[in-house]
This record gives structure tokens, sequence and C-alpha cells, in this order.
């Protein structure tokens, strides 16, 4: 996996994804290879490595925005939602991104 395959795949649209939610300035799609069966992540069309470091609040507003709508949409219609994100060893692509899901893990 590259350092940023939200840049280096998804923004660019190397690797197609099904989006759920758009801004001008943050994407919400279905996870190309789900952990969950809801599994949607959010991202910033800018890089951003982290939440540790981003330092525009515009767009962390924004961001928490989208974040929130689609977890609404998510529990309206599973009945609950989980929201994370990563950060240093735990986070594979380093491009700020939360993932939003429901259900059980279906795989590791």
């Amino acid at each position: 996996m590259s350092e940023d395959f939200y840049c280096d795949e998804v923004l660019c649209g190397k690797t197609p994804v099904e989006k759920v939610f758009e801004t001008e300035n943050v994407l919400a799609f279905h996870h190309t290879r789900p952990f969950w069966p809801i599994h949607i992540v959010v991202i910033p069309k800018i890089h951003v490595a982290s939440l540790l470091t981003i330092d525009d609040n515009e767009l962390l507003i924004e961001l928490i925005e989208v974040v929130r709508n689609v977890a609404a949409k998510v529990i309206d219609e599973n009945g609950a939602a989980r929201v994370l994100t990563n950060l240093g060893e735990y986070q594979d692509s380093k491009h700020l991104h939360f993932h939003v899901n429901a259900g059980d893990q279906v795989r590791r």
C-alpha cells in the first residue's frame, strides 16, 4: 500500500469509489476493502497527514460536519454507528481519514 492511498489512488481517480457524500473540500465513500458490513471513509480532498497535523479549522469543521451527517444516516439505517480515526503506527494511509462503520467486523 502506498503511503497515501487517498491522494495517490482515490482523489486522482486511479481507484474508483462509490461516493456517499461530497462537498467542495470533503469526500465520503464506501471503503474499497471493507472491514465492517457498513464501512464508509471520510477524507479531506487535500493532503492532511493526520488529525494531529491539521491546521485549517474551517476544513476540520467541514470534515466533522460530513462525518456527523454520514454517521447520522448510518444510525438511521442500522441503529448504531462507530466513528474512528487512526494515528501513528495504526494509521496505514498517511492521509487524515475517518471510518464510519456499523456491524460486526468482517476481516482483520
